[in-house]
Order: structure tokens, then C-alpha cells, then sequence
């Protein structure tokens, strides 16, 4: 029994040293468990590793900023337009497309550190309790704004609001600071910023962006054209960037024929859709030049290229973005939400006009810049492996934006350094706030262009301007510096003044359209 006692405690103390040796080991040992089960490249790797980030991290997790991260980069791996989109920068992305936001009915202007009102929009809460044009923001509510650096957007956050709720904006007038409380409501977003006749048959429309009321701002300004005499349109789509395609279909069905092409889109879960014109555009015969540079994409890049493949029209300018696909849009309870691409489009002869994607793809303009694009025609990228035909048999090319048929090089040749100084500074637009606080009741008297360019005429702004110049920025021209860039400077700062008028940027296009050789091109060149 001794014997038998003696083997089953040397036996338990066997036992409790190799527990002792396996506990050892497992402390000073990476952990080992059993492997995660993977099917091929499912999106479940990435619910598992997030999972195991959750469950064995060392530290306390921001779990909003992994998971937008994480999201991030998976997008980053597709094309450039499929983003996710955080719950204030969608509101404000959104806000833009629809055509109206919530707020106080303003557009201002931030020349030299204090924003200034350029217009009250007319109807909108801000108007009714008396803000002007030329009114200095000091505060909004408590917060001081001017002065201090503020930035432009923060500003308009603090501004905008849901309807219904105040807010107190303290401005500056003259020598009086006065805090108006305003309840804020809705506001108006137009995607037209000018339209008037540029002569007596030529009307002009200024389009900003595709945006729900797109269509049916077009339609309104070219039917008061039509009444003043239009029998051709330049419809300017230089720096906009897009939007809603149903409205650049709407738009370009004005222009065509019943049955003629206007885009196909198509993609690997998307089948074939083709839109077509009905046959019950109001424009159909009206002459049209369309104005294009290398901001112009997307729905604008689906408008120029179905009156370029019809050869409806002439396209005048520079090559446009290449954006040719198309995103619907996704949203989360969070308030967030996802732009992913779901097709391609294709103008009527079967171009896809997408750039390469490439990982400096938003910079593209400095290439282009580089290589001499901008300046001279030749210059430009040609794949002539993808090349098309139009309606009436001229080649034009995919791969790469909207190539114009008509070329307009950036004009570098006014580019003094006094020039560039003053663009540096803002002196001209400041200068032009500055000359609107000492004569506000005669500009915010004018209602009507030709007392404008009369009152113009008779300001010597370019004394002034010379004036305002030295005193306030020490910027003298050198010798021969003022008369070869003064034709151009006081053109664009007669538009900065005559913007402070009732007429806006009516006004301010109106008169830069003097100097705009694009514009001179599409006058030019009004057929094929």
C-alpha cells in the first residue's frame, strides 16, 4: 500500500510540473488559436478583422474613426468618384444639389478678413429685416467673426440653421454697428448665375451646376430671351462641375430632334439605358455654341458631347475634365452616406470620355498645364485608338474628356508682376468693396446695365484703383506694366463694382464678357 502511495504522489508530481511547464510556456508564448475562417475575398475578412480589433485591443477604441477609415481605403481601391461621404459634408453636398438649404438669404464675400454682403437674396429673411449689400459681419450671435481670421465656412455654418430658428447677425453700416435677429428660412439655391442678351440676337446663360431646378430655371430664362429677340445661345459650362443627369438629359432635349441620341449608360450590374430626345424641345432651332474648359465635367461633359455628336452645335474652349461615370447615391441611419459608381456613360457616337485614373487624378490640371495643353491645341492628348464619328461624319475621340471644336488658349500675356501682385493681395476686389462703402446709395440706386456702364464711365475707377493700390498694399506699377495690363484689370474690376448694384452678377458677367475670348470665339464661330 506504501509502494502503491509512493507511485501515484510521484506520478501527481510529474503531472503538476509539466502544468507548471505548459502554463510557463503559454505566458511567454504568442497566443495560438484556432484560424478564422476566410472565403476567398469576400467582405467577411474585413467584418473579422474589425471584429478581433473590438474583442483583444489595448486601448479603448474610437470605433466612428476605424470604421471610416477602414471605409476609406476600400473606396480608395475603386474608381475616384465612389466615396463615402460624412454626415455634414453630405448635408452640405446634398443642400447644393437640391436647390435650396436653410438660413438667412445672404451671399457674401470675404476680401480682407471681415465678410461683406454682396447680395440679399430677394424675398429671403435676410431682406426683410433690412441687411444691405456692403455690410460688414462683426458677429454671429456671440461669436466674432471679423478680423480674427475666421474661416468662410465656419461662417456659414453658424449662419445656417433650420428654419424657424433665430440667429443674430451684428453688422457694421457706416459708422453704426447694428445685430439684427433674424428667423432663419428657406433658401434658394439657382443654378443659372446670369442670363441676358449678349447683342440683339445672341442670348448668353451662365450655368453653374446641374441641380434639381435646373431645368426649370433654363426654361424660364430662355423663354425671356426668346421674347428679347435670341436666335442663338451660349450656354457657358466653364468650372461646373456636374450633378443630376436627368437634368442634362432634360436640358439637352431642348436642343435635339425627336429620336436623336442624347446618352447611353451601361455598367456590370446596370444594364444598357439609352435616353433619347422626344422631339419637344422648345430650342430645336435655335443656334448654340456651348463654352467648356477643363472644370467642366460630368453632366456637363453629357450635354457638350451630345450637341457635339449630333453636331447640333459648336463646342468652344478647352478640353473638360473626363468624367464619364455615374454614381447613385447610398444613405445611413447616421446621416451619412455613399456616391458609388454603378455605369459608365457614353455620348451618342459611343464614346466613354473617363480619364485614366491615376494617383495624382484630381491634379490633372497641372499636367495639362505642364505639357502646354492650355495653350496650345496641338499640345492636347489624342488616343486615336478610340476614335468616333459624329452624325455628320467628323472624327472626334474618347479617352479623355470633351475635346472643343473650337480651341481658346489661356491668355498668359497679361500677366505683369503688377498684376500679379494685386491678384495676390485681392486688391482688386477689395478696392471695389471699398468704393461701394463711400458711393452705396448711387450703385444701390442702379437697376438696369446701361445706366450701370453709363455711371461706370464717368467714375475714373482707374485712378482710384492706382490710388487704393499704393496706400493700401504698396503696389506701384513699374514703367510700361500699367498700360499693357490696365485694359484687363479695370474690365474685370468695373464687373467687381458693378456686382454691388442691383443687377448682381448680371452685372458682373455682363461686363466681363468684354474681355472673355472664349465668349469672342463662340461669337466668331457660331456654325460648324
Amino acid at each position: 500500500m506504501k509502494n502503491h502511495t509512493s507511485l501515484w504522489i510521484a506520478l501527481l508530481g510529474v503531472v503538476i510540473g509539466a502544468l507548471a511547464v505548459l502554463t510557463f510556456q503559454k505566458a511567454t508564448q504568442p497566443i495560438r488559436r484556432a484560424a478564422l475562417q476566410v472565403d476567398g475575398y469576400s467582405w467577411r475578412k474585413l467584418n473579422l478583422i474589425l471584429d478581433e480589433v473590438s474583442k483583444s485591443y489595448v486601448d479603448t477604441i474610437d470605433y466612428e474613426t476605424v470604421t471610416e477609415a477602414a471605409v476609406k481605403a476600400a473606396l480608395s481601391k475603386l474608381d475616384p468618384h465612389s466615396v463615402y461621404i460624412p454626415p455634414t459634408q453630405l448635408q452640405e453636398a446634398e443642400e447644393d444639389l437640391q436647390g435650396g438649404f436653410d438660413g438667412i438669404g445672404i451671399q457674401f464675400n470675404v476680401p480682407n478678413d471681415t465678410a461683406i454682403v454682396l447680395e440679399v437674396i430677394p424675398g429671403g429673411p435676410s431682406e426683410k429685416i433690412g441687411l444691405q449689400p456692403g455690410d460688414r459681419l462683426l458677429k454671429v450671435n456671440d461669436k466674432g467673426i471679423a478680423g480674427v481670421n475666421f474661416p468662410q465656412d465656419s461662417m456659414v455654418r453658424r449662419m445656417k440653421g433650420p428654419a424657424g430658428t433665430k440667429v443674430t447677425v451684428t453688422v457694421k453700416r457706416g459708422d453704426e454697428v447694428i445685430p439684427f435677429e433674424i428667423i432663419r428660412g428657406k433658401i434658394p439655391i439657382h443654378s443659372i448665375d446670369a442670363s441676358f442678351m449678349i447683342n440683339d440676337t445672341t442670348g448668353y446663360i451662365r450655368l453653374s451646376k446641374f441641380a434639381q431646378t435646373t431645368y426649370q430655371e433654363f426654361t424660364l430664362a430662355s423663354a425671356r430671351l426668346l421674347l428679347e429677340g435670341m436666335t442663338h445661345l451660349v450656354v457657358d459650362l466653364r468650372e461646373n462641375t456636374g450633378g443630376y443627369l436627368q437634368q442634362a438629359c432634360l436640358l439637352t432635349n431642348l436642343f435635339l430632334q425627336k429620336g436623336q441620341m442624347i446618352t447611353y449608360m451601361e455598367g456590370l450590374r446596370c444594364p444598357r439605358e439609352e435616353f433619347k430626345a422626344d422631339g419637344s424641345g422648345v430650342l430645336k432651332e435655335i443656334g448654340l455654341s456651348v463654352l467648356i474648359n477643363e472644370y467642366s465635367a460630368s453632366s456637363s461633359e453629357i450635354f457638350a458631347g451630345a450637341i457635339q455628336d449630333n453636331d447640333r452645335g459648336v463646342i468652344v474652349g478647352r478640353r473638360s475634365f473626363g468624367k464619364g461615370l455615374v454614381q447613385e447615391p447610398r444613405y445611413f441611419s447616421d446621416g451619412s452616406g455613399l456616391r458609388i459608381t454603378i455605369a459608365r456613360y457614353y455620348t451618342p457616337s459611343g464614346r466613354c470620355i473617363q480619364k485614366p485614373y491615376s494617383e495624382d487624378y484630381e491634379l490633372d490640371y497641372y499636367k495639362r498645364y505642364e505639357a502646354g495643353e492650355l495653350v496650345d491645341a496641338d499640345s492636347i492628348k489624342v488616343d486615336r485608338s478610340l476614335e468616333f464619328t459624329t452624325v455628320g461624319g467628323r472624327k472626334v475621340y474618347g479617352g479623355g474628356g470633351i475635346i472643343p471644336d473650337v480651341f481658346v488658349p489661356m491668355d498668359t500675356t497679361r500677366a505683369t508682376t503688377f498684376y500679379i501682385r494685386c491678384n495676390r493681395k485681392a486688391t482688386p476686389m477689395r478696392f471695389a468693396s471699398y468704393y461701394f462703402d463711400g458711393h452705396k446709395a448711387e450703385l444701390s440706386a442702379i437697376e438696369d446695365y446701361d445706366t450701370l456702364i453709363k455711371y461706370l464711365d464717368a467714375a475714373h475707377l482707374d485712378t482710384q484703383f492706382l490710388r487704393f493700390a499704393a496706400s493700401k498694399d504698396g503696389i506701384v506699377p513699374k514703367p510700361g506694366e500699367w498700360e499693357e495690363s490696365k485694359s484687363y484689370m479695370m474690365t474685370a474690376i468695373r464687373a467687381l463694382v458693378g456686382r454691388y448694384s442691383k443687377l448682381g452678377d448680371k452685372a458682373y458677367y455682363h461686363i466681363y464678357l468684354e474681355i472673355d475670348e472664349t465668349v469672342k470665339a463662340a461669337l466668331e464661330h457660331p456654325t460648324l
